[in-house]
Protein backbone atom coordinates (compact mmCIF):
# COMPACT_ATOMS: atom_id res chain seq x y z
CA UNK A 1 0.00 0.00 0.00
CA UNK A 2 1.35 4.07 -0.43
CA UNK A 3 0.86 6.62 1.46
CA UNK A 4 -2.67 6.19 1.80
CA UNK A 5 -3.45 6.88 5.75
CA UNK A 6 -6.93 8.58 5.59
CA UNK A 7 -8.85 8.63 9.16
CA UNK A 8 -11.78 8.20 7.93
CA UNK A 9 -13.71 7.55 4.66
CA UNK A 10 -16.78 6.96 3.24
CA UNK A 11 -17.26 4.79 -0.16
CA UNK A 12 -20.60 4.27 -1.76
CA UNK A 13 -21.82 1.49 -3.38
CA UNK A 14 -19.66 -0.77 -1.34
CA UNK A 15 -21.73 -3.63 -1.11
CA UNK A 16 -20.59 -5.51 -3.96
CA UNK A 17 -17.74 -5.36 -6.45
CA UNK A 18 -15.09 -2.60 -6.51
CA UNK A 19 -16.70 -1.14 -3.37
CA UNK A 20 -16.61 -3.82 -1.48
CA UNK A 21 -12.88 -4.15 -2.02
CA UNK A 22 -12.17 -0.67 -1.35
CA UNK A 23 -13.83 -1.12 2.16
CA UNK A 24 -11.81 -4.28 2.60
CA UNK A 25 -8.65 -2.63 1.47
CA UNK A 26 -9.16 0.19 3.84
CA UNK A 27 -9.59 -2.07 6.63
CA UNK A 28 -6.05 -3.52 5.63
CA UNK A 29 -4.49 0.10 5.25
CA UNK A 30 -5.83 0.68 8.86
CA UNK A 31 -8.27 2.97 8.20
CA UNK A 32 -9.71 4.20 11.45
CA UNK A 33 -13.30 4.36 10.38
CA UNK A 34 -15.11 3.39 7.02
CA UNK A 35 -18.68 4.24 6.55
CA UNK A 36 -19.71 1.23 4.08
CA UNK A 37 -23.11 3.57 1.94
CA UNK A 38 -25.24 1.15 0.06
CA UNK A 39 -28.60 1.02 -1.12
CA UNK A 40 -30.26 -1.64 0.96
CA UNK A 41 -27.90 -2.72 3.90
CA UNK A 42 -30.43 -5.58 4.87
CA UNK A 43 -30.61 -7.35 1.33
CA UNK A 44 -28.82 -10.42 -0.09
CA UNK A 45 -26.97 -8.37 -2.23
CA UNK A 46 -25.23 -6.76 1.16
CA UNK A 47 -24.62 -10.09 2.84
CA UNK A 48 -20.73 -10.03 2.47
CA UNK A 49 -20.58 -6.65 3.35
CA UNK A 50 -22.54 -7.25 6.97
CA UNK A 51 -20.23 -10.33 7.16
CA UNK A 52 -17.01 -7.56 7.19
CA UNK A 53 -19.08 -5.33 9.53
CA UNK A 54 -19.69 -7.98 12.61
CA UNK A 55 -16.24 -8.81 11.93
CA UNK A 56 -15.04 -5.12 12.61
CA UNK A 57 -17.74 -3.38 13.88
CA UNK A 58 -15.24 -0.70 15.59
CA UNK A 59 -14.18 0.21 11.96
CA UNK A 60 -16.71 -0.29 9.76
CA UNK A 61 -20.71 1.07 9.83
CA UNK A 62 -22.86 0.29 7.00
CA UNK A 63 -24.40 3.53 6.18
CA UNK A 64 -28.46 2.87 3.66
CA UNK A 65 -27.48 5.62 1.23
CA UNK A 66 -29.44 5.53 -2.23
CA UNK A 67 -27.49 8.03 -4.51
CA UNK A 68 -30.74 8.38 -6.66
CA UNK A 69 -33.22 9.50 -3.23
CA UNK A 70 -31.93 13.10 -2.21
CA UNK A 71 -33.55 11.60 1.19
CA UNK A 72 -31.62 9.02 1.77
CA UNK A 73 -28.56 11.24 1.18
CA UNK A 74 -29.12 13.75 3.42
CA UNK A 75 -30.03 11.41 6.13
CA UNK A 76 -26.58 9.84 5.64
CA UNK A 77 -24.93 13.02 5.64
CA UNK A 78 -26.17 13.87 9.09
CA UNK A 79 -25.80 10.21 10.23
CA UNK A 80 -21.66 10.15 9.15
CA UNK A 81 -21.14 13.74 10.87
CA UNK A 82 -23.01 12.66 14.35
CA UNK A 83 -19.89 10.57 13.96
CA UNK A 84 -17.12 11.62 12.83
CA UNK A 85 -17.41 14.80 15.09
CA UNK A 86 -14.44 17.10 14.74
CA UNK A 87 -12.27 15.21 12.94
CA UNK A 88 -14.74 15.25 10.35
CA UNK A 89 -14.82 13.38 6.99
CA UNK A 90 -11.36 12.95 5.24
CA UNK A 91 -12.36 10.81 2.21
CA UNK A 92 -15.33 10.27 0.10
CA UNK A 93 -15.62 7.90 -2.90
CA UNK A 94 -17.99 8.57 -5.27
CA UNK A 95 -18.28 4.99 -6.71
CA UNK A 96 -22.03 4.31 -6.73
CA UNK A 97 -23.16 3.66 -10.41
CA UNK A 98 -25.41 2.25 -12.75
CA UNK A 99 -25.14 0.78 -16.36
CA UNK A 100 -27.70 0.67 -19.66
CA UNK A 101 -26.74 -0.94 -22.74
CA UNK A 102 -27.84 1.22 -25.83
CA UNK A 103 -27.05 3.35 -28.74
CA UNK A 104 -28.13 6.79 -30.00
CA UNK A 105 -31.25 4.98 -32.10
CA UNK A 106 -32.08 2.54 -29.20
CA UNK A 107 -31.66 3.86 -25.49
CA UNK A 108 -34.56 4.56 -23.81
CA UNK A 109 -35.01 7.51 -22.05
CA UNK A 110 -35.94 5.62 -18.41
CA UNK A 111 -32.12 4.32 -19.25
CA UNK A 112 -30.93 8.60 -19.87
CA UNK A 113 -33.05 9.45 -16.91
CA UNK A 114 -31.99 6.59 -14.42
CA UNK A 115 -28.14 6.51 -15.29
CA UNK A 116 -27.70 10.35 -14.89
CA UNK A 117 -29.69 10.50 -12.01
CA UNK A 118 -27.23 7.86 -10.25
CA UNK A 119 -24.22 9.03 -11.92
CA UNK A 120 -23.96 12.20 -12.03
CA UNK A 121 -26.78 13.85 -10.20
CA UNK A 122 -25.67 11.21 -7.04
CA UNK A 123 -22.43 12.08 -6.71
CA UNK A 124 -23.61 15.78 -7.03
CA UNK A 125 -25.74 15.72 -4.08
CA UNK A 126 -23.61 13.18 -2.34
CA UNK A 127 -20.65 15.79 -2.61
CA UNK A 128 -22.76 18.90 -1.33
CA UNK A 129 -24.30 17.14 1.88
CA UNK A 130 -20.79 15.87 2.72
CA UNK A 131 -18.79 18.99 2.44
CA UNK A 132 -19.41 20.23 5.91
CA UNK A 133 -17.36 17.22 6.91
CA UNK A 134 -15.20 17.55 4.40
CA UNK A 135 -14.10 21.11 5.25
CA UNK A 136 -14.10 19.75 9.16
CA UNK A 137 -11.02 17.82 7.86
CA UNK A 138 -9.42 19.83 5.70
CA UNK A 139 -9.30 22.61 8.54
CA UNK A 140 -8.76 19.86 11.33
CA UNK A 141 -5.43 18.60 9.66
CA UNK A 142 -3.70 21.61 10.39
CA UNK A 143 -1.32 21.14 6.80
CA UNK A 144 -0.96 22.99 3.79
CA UNK A 145 -1.58 21.47 0.48
CA UNK A 146 -3.96 18.75 -0.64
CA UNK A 147 -4.02 14.70 -0.22
CA UNK A 148 -6.68 11.93 0.55
CA UNK A 149 -5.14 12.12 4.29
CA UNK A 150 -6.90 15.80 4.34
CA UNK A 151 -9.77 16.24 2.27
CA UNK A 152 -10.23 14.56 -0.88
CA UNK A 153 -13.28 13.63 -3.23
CA UNK A 154 -12.71 10.87 -5.56
CA UNK A 155 -15.09 10.31 -8.03
CA UNK A 156 -14.93 6.57 -9.73
CA UNK A 157 -15.31 7.47 -13.61
CA UNK A 158 -14.42 5.54 -16.55
CA UNK A 159 -12.66 5.02 -19.85
CA UNK A 160 -16.61 5.54 -21.39
CA UNK A 161 -16.81 8.67 -19.97
CA UNK A 162 -13.55 10.06 -22.22
CA UNK A 163 -14.89 11.82 -24.98
CA UNK A 164 -11.47 11.36 -27.35
CA UNK A 165 -11.27 7.70 -26.61
CA UNK A 166 -14.46 5.90 -26.27
CA UNK A 167 -15.86 6.37 -29.94
CA UNK A 168 -13.03 3.79 -30.83
CA UNK A 169 -14.57 1.47 -28.45
CA UNK A 170 -17.94 1.76 -29.15
CA UNK A 171 -19.05 -0.48 -30.79
CA UNK A 172 -17.92 -2.96 -28.62
CA UNK A 173 -19.28 -1.58 -26.12
CA UNK A 174 -22.60 0.05 -26.53
CA UNK A 175 -23.56 1.66 -23.66
CA UNK A 176 -24.37 5.61 -24.68
CA UNK A 177 -26.42 6.32 -21.15
CA UNK A 178 -23.91 4.95 -19.52
CA UNK A 179 -20.94 6.96 -21.39
CA UNK A 180 -22.85 9.96 -21.30
CA UNK A 181 -23.57 9.85 -17.84
CA UNK A 182 -19.86 9.18 -16.99
CA UNK A 183 -18.97 12.17 -19.52
CA UNK A 184 -21.37 14.50 -16.92
CA UNK A 185 -19.62 13.28 -13.90
CA UNK A 186 -16.04 14.21 -15.34
CA UNK A 187 -17.09 17.62 -16.28
CA UNK A 188 -18.53 17.59 -12.46
CA UNK A 189 -15.32 16.64 -11.03
CA UNK A 190 -13.86 19.28 -12.89
CA UNK A 191 -16.22 22.09 -11.88
CA UNK A 192 -16.69 20.50 -8.14
CA UNK A 193 -12.35 20.80 -8.08
CA UNK A 194 -12.57 24.57 -8.97
CA UNK A 195 -15.90 25.17 -5.81
CA UNK A 196 -13.46 23.38 -3.85
CA UNK A 197 -10.35 24.99 -4.74
CA UNK A 198 -10.56 27.08 -1.84
CA UNK A 199 -11.18 24.85 0.89
CA UNK A 200 -7.88 22.79 0.04
CA UNK A 201 -9.79 19.62 -0.50
CA UNK A 202 -8.79 17.62 -3.22
CA UNK A 203 -11.20 16.70 -5.93
CA UNK A 204 -10.31 14.31 -8.88
CA UNK A 205 -12.20 11.19 -11.54
CA UNK A 206 -10.38 7.92 -11.32
CA UNK A 207 -10.71 5.31 -14.46
CA UNK A 208 -10.44 1.76 -12.01
CA UNK A 209 -9.99 -0.18 -15.31
CA UNK A 210 -12.03 -2.83 -16.68
CA UNK A 211 -12.86 -5.21 -13.88
CA UNK A 212 -14.33 -8.17 -13.26
CA UNK A 213 -17.53 -7.51 -11.63
CA UNK A 214 -20.80 -7.85 -12.38
CA UNK A 215 -20.87 -4.54 -14.48
CA UNK A 216 -17.48 -5.14 -16.09
CA UNK A 217 -17.99 -8.89 -17.05
CA UNK A 218 -16.13 -12.18 -17.08
CA UNK A 219 -14.08 -11.18 -20.16
CA UNK A 220 -12.25 -7.70 -17.90
CA UNK A 221 -8.44 -8.29 -17.67
CA UNK A 222 -7.86 -7.63 -14.19
CA UNK A 223 -9.77 -8.59 -10.75
CA UNK A 224 -11.49 -5.99 -7.90
CA UNK A 225 -8.11 -7.17 -5.83
CA UNK A 226 -5.72 -5.64 -8.30
CA UNK A 227 -7.68 -2.23 -9.61
CA UNK A 228 -8.56 -1.18 -6.12
CA UNK A 229 -4.60 -1.91 -4.75
CA UNK A 230 -3.90 0.51 -7.47
CA UNK A 231 -6.59 2.88 -6.98
CA UNK A 232 -5.07 2.93 -3.30
CA UNK A 233 -1.91 3.45 -4.25
CA UNK A 234 -2.68 6.29 -6.84
CA UNK A 235 -5.31 7.96 -4.33
CA UNK A 236 -2.72 8.18 -1.59
CA UNK A 237 0.30 9.85 -3.77
CA UNK A 238 -2.23 12.46 -5.04
CA UNK A 239 -1.37 16.54 -3.84
CA UNK A 240 -2.39 19.44 -5.39
CA UNK A 241 -0.94 18.43 -8.63
CA UNK A 242 -3.45 16.02 -9.77
CA UNK A 243 -6.57 18.29 -8.12
CA UNK A 244 -8.92 18.40 -11.12
CA UNK A 245 -7.28 15.68 -12.79
CA UNK A 246 -8.51 12.64 -14.51
CA UNK A 247 -6.14 9.47 -14.08
CA UNK A 248 -6.14 5.23 -14.12
CA UNK A 249 -5.75 2.92 -11.41
CA UNK A 250 -2.21 2.91 -12.65
CA UNK A 251 -1.47 6.48 -12.45
CA UNK A 252 -1.95 6.94 -15.49
CA UNK A 253 -3.13 10.38 -16.89
CA UNK A 254 -6.48 9.46 -19.09
CA UNK A 255 -7.68 12.06 -21.61
CA UNK A 256 -11.11 13.52 -21.44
Amino acid sequence: MATLKACSALVTGANQGLGLEMVKQLLEAHCSKVFAGCLDPDGTNSEALRELAKKHPSVITIIRLDADDPCSVKESAKKVGSLVGKNGLNLLVNNAAIVANGTVQTSSIEDMKNTFNTNVIGPLLITREFLPYLRTAAKASGTPGMSCNKAAVINISTLGGSLSRMPSVYEQFPVLPYCVSKAGLNMLTVLAAEELKADEILCMALHPGWVKTEMGGEKAPINTRQSVEGILSVIGSLTEKQHGGFLDYTGKTMPW
